[in-house]
């Protein structure tokens, strides 16, 4: 009879290589806003927020020890998340692209395998672990992830870095869906930099 501990299978690493977070290869995901001349008119360069479900939760994070990996992921499927480091210095952010599922829009003969309900409420389709991407991000900018784009990270490879963040007072606490690739899939994300 084998032990508990061999029948748990070591997850397969991924290694993904990062990708320059600019306007268009960050645009599946949300955006990328960099610094604009003061006294410019709203326009499409600026970020395209979702903060309607809540009131406006902006602070700056201290976050430690968060290496050049991940195993899971998250979404918030009712605001708009804006994450940017004090002071410019590099970051890393893996992500895959929103997956809600509007539930008026299921088929009655769609038997839903996929389809999960969130500890939250809503509908979605977990990510796929080949869609799963990660982008470098340097210098005075910030990404804005649009609503329901599933992120892993700020990760850096300092000890610790402070990032703004913006979403709503609540969100940690009632929109907050997490996929654990290693659980559901089997693997984790190396980042190759």
């Amino acid at each position: 009879m084998s032990s508990p501990s061999s029948s748990v299978k070591t997850p397969k690493a991924l290694a993904l290589k990062p990708i320059e977070a600019t306007p268009s290869t960050f645009a599946g995901f949300g955006q990328v806003i960099s610094a604009s001349p003061d006294g410019g008119v709203f326009g499409p360069t600026d970020a395209q927020l979702e903060l309607h479900r809540g009131v406006p939760r902006f602070y700056i994070m201290h976050i430690e020890d968060r290496a050049l990996k991940f195993k899971t992921i998250t979404h918030h499927a009712s605001v708009t998340q804006c994450l940017g480091s004090v002071g410019g210095h590099e970051w890393f952010l893996g992500v895959a692209k929103a997956s809600i599922v509007d539930e008026s829009k299921i088929d009655d003969g769609d038997d839903g395998s996929k389809v999960v309900r969130s500890k939250c409420g809503h509908l979605y389709v977990p990510p796929n672990p080949d869609d799963v991407r990660v982008f470098r991000v340097e210098g005075s900018k910030f990404l804005k992830l649009d609503v329901g784009t599933w992120h892993a990270g700020p990760l850096f490879k300092t000890k610790a870095m402070d990032f703004y963040n913006l979403e709503l007072s609540n969100t940690n606490e009632v929109d907050h869906t997490t996929h654990n690739f290693v659980e559901k899939d089997g693997v984790v994300f190396l980042i190759e930099d």
